[in-house]
C-alpha cells in the first residue's frame, strides 16, 4: 500500500524537502494519539530511536485532569517520564497534513526500558503473543461509525452545542444520493487513508441523519488497532480542515441511533490456514471457533467495561436501534451481541456488536482475545444458538446496563486478572470508577429541564 515508509525512504523525502514534520504518537487510555511533532531532519538523524513524555498520559481522564489514586503515578511520585519508542513498522505519510509523516510508538518504563504493562498497545501485544504461543494468528477488523456536523469544532466550543446541525436531514443508510452531497469530505477521507497506507475498503451512509461508516481491510490484531486510531484521527482532522466536525460518541442524542465499532474476529494458523472453518459443521464452525466463541460468551459481562468504557456508552444499548442488549450468539442476526458471519466459507468469523465507536480498540481487542483464548484453553462448550428477536427474548444473558455494573464485574473477573495482571485490571477499574464519579456529580440539562419548576 502507498504511504508506508521505511526510514531510508523517509530520509530521501526529507532531503528532497517533501517531508518536514514527523508526528511521534503513543496511545493513551482513551485510545487517542498523544505525542510530539518533530522536525523531520532531527527525527531521521537520531530522533527516531526514542523520546520522552510525562507518565501522566496513562493516568488522566478525557479532559486531561490528573486523576488521584492510581498506583502507577501521581503527585506523590512526581509524575516522571515514560519513554516513547517509535515502532518503525508503523511509519507512514499523512497526506491530509502538508509535509507530514506519522509513526506510532510503544511506551517504556524510563528506568528498565520494559514496556509499560498498563499501556493499551502493550496489553494487546501480550494477548497476541499468547495466541501465537498457542499456534494462532488473531485476525480482526473494526467498523467505525460516526456523525458529521456542519458546525465547526470552534463553533461548538463557543456555545453551538445546542445547535448541532447533522450534515444530512434524514437516515442515509446505504443512500447514494445523500452521500453524494457529502462526497467532498468522504472522498478526502478515503483517499487520505489510502495514501497513509490504510487499506480502506469503502465508506457508506449509516442508519441516521449525518451518520457514516468507514471500513478498512481486516488484518492482524495489532495492525487493526493501529489502523483504527489513525482512521479516527484522519476523519477528525479532514473534517476540521473543511470547517466541519464529527463525533465518535457512542450516543450523542437519545433520539438517534448510536455509533458502533463492531469487531470481527477469527484465528488463523501460523502457516496461514483458517482455524475457524469446518465445512462439515452445521454453521461451518470448527471446534476451535466454538471454544473461542464460548469463552467470549462466558466472559462477555466481565469484559464489557473494555468494550463500553464510559457512562454514555450504555445509552447506546437500545431496543430496535441495531445495538445489542443481549450477550448471546446467533448466525447472521444483528439483534445478538455476537453474530457469526461468513458461514461455510474460510472467512467464517464472529462479530462482536457490543463496542461503540468511543472504544479504545487495543483494550477491546485484547479483552475479546483473552476471553476467546480462555475458551480454547478450557475447551468450553458452545451454548446452543439462539434465533429470532433477541430484544424480545427473556431470561438470557444481558449486557451490563451501566458502567457501574460493568466496572464491578471487571474488578471481580478472575479471567481478566489472570490474562492482564492485577495492576492492569486495578488501573482500568479505577479509570471506570473515576468516570462514574465525575458523571454522578454533574447536573445535566435533562435534570434542569425536568425538575427546575416541578420538583
Amino acid at each position: 500500500m502507498p504511504g508506508t515508509l521505511t526510514l531510508d525512504t523517509l530520509k530521501t523525502l526529507v532531503t528532497k524537502g517533501e517531508i518536514d514534520t514527523v508526528l511521534v504518537a503513543c496511545i493513551d487510555m482513551q485510545g487517542r494519539l498523544m505525542g510530539k511533532r518533530f522536525h523531520a531532519a532531527f527525527f531521521v538523524n537520531g530522533g527516531h530511536t526514542e523520546t520522552h513524555c510525562c507518565n501522566y498520559l496513562l493516568a488522566v481522564d478525557m479532559e486531561m485532569n490528573t486523576v488521584p489514586g492510581y498506583k502507577s503515578t501521581g503527585w506523590e511520585k512526581g509524575y516522571g517520564d515514560y519513554v516513547i519508542r517509535p515502532d518503525m513498522t508503523t511509519l507512514r505519510l499523512v497526506p491530509w497534513l502538508p509535509g507530514t509523516a506519522l509513526v506510532l510508538g510503544d511506551l517504556l518504563d524510563h528506568h528498565t526500558h520494559e514496556e509499560v504493562d498498563i499501556s493499551p498497545r502493550a496489553i494487546l501485544k501480550r494477548q497476541v503473543a499468547r495466541a501465537r504461543a498457542m499456534g494462532f494468528e488473531p485476525m480482526m477488523a473494526t467498523e467505525l461509525e460516526f456523525y458529521i456536523f456542519e458546525n465547526s469544532y470552534e463553533n461548538l466550543r463557543d456555545g453551538g452545542l445546542r445547535d448541532l446541525r447533522p450534515i444530512s436531514a434524514y437516515n442515509e443508510d446505504y443512500h447514494l444520493f445523500q452521500t453524494t452531497k457529502e462526497e467532498g469530505l468522504m472522498r478526502a477521507v478515503r483517499n487520505g487513508l489510502y495514501g497513509a497506507g490504510i487499506p480502506v475498503e469503502n465508506t457508506k451512509g449509516e442508519a441516521d441523519s449525518g451518520q457514516h461508516e468507514v471500513n478498512y481491510k481486516y488484518s492482524d490484531a495489532l495492525d487493526t488497532a493501529d489502523n483504527h486510531v489513525i482512521v479516527k484521527q484522519a476523519v477528525r482532522e479532514i473534517a476540521h480542515a473543511q470547517g466541519k466536525s464529527v463525533t465518535f460518541m457512542a450516543k450523542y442524542d437519545h433520539r438517534k441511533a448510536g455509533s458502533s465499532a463492531h469487531v470481527h474476529q477469527s484465528l488463523w494458523t501460523l502457516d496461514g490456514k483458517p482455524a475457524f472453518a469446518d465445512k462439515d459443521d452445521t454453521h461451518g464452525m470448527s471446534a476451535t471457533m466454538k471454544h473461542f466463541v464460548a469463552g467470549q460468551l462466558a466472559h462477555a459481562r466481565d469484559i464489557t467495561a473494555f468494550l463500553a468504557p464510559y457512562v454514555n456508552s450504555y445509552k447506546r444499548f437500545t431496543i430496535g436501534m441495531f445495538a445489542p442488549t443481549k450477550a448471546v450468539w446467533s448466525a447472521d442476526n444483528r439483534t445478538a451481541g455476537f453474530r457469526v458471519c461468513g458461514e461455510h466459507t474460510k472467512a467464517v468469523r464472529v462479530e462482536c456488536r457490543i463496542p461503540g465507536s468511543d472504544v479504545n480498540p487495543y483494550l477491546a481487542c485484547a479483552a475479546l482475545l483473552a476471553a476467546g483464548l480462555d475458551g480454547i484453553e478450557k475447551k468450553m462448550e458452545l451454548e446452543p444458538e439462539l434465533k429470532g428477536d433477541m430484544y424480545a427474548a427473556q431470561g438470557i444473558r444481558e449486557i451490563p446496563h451501566t458502567l457501574r455494573e460493568a466496572a464491578d464485574l471487571l474488578n471481580k473477573s478472575a479471567m481478566l486478572r489472570a490474562a492482564f495482571g492485577d495492576d492492569v485490571v486495578d488501573h482500568y477499574h479505577h479509570a471506570a470508577q473515576w468516570e462514574i464519579s465525575e458523571t454522578d456529580r454533574v447536573v445535566t440539562d435533562f435534570e434542569l429541564q425536568r425538575l427546575l419548576e416541578r420538583a
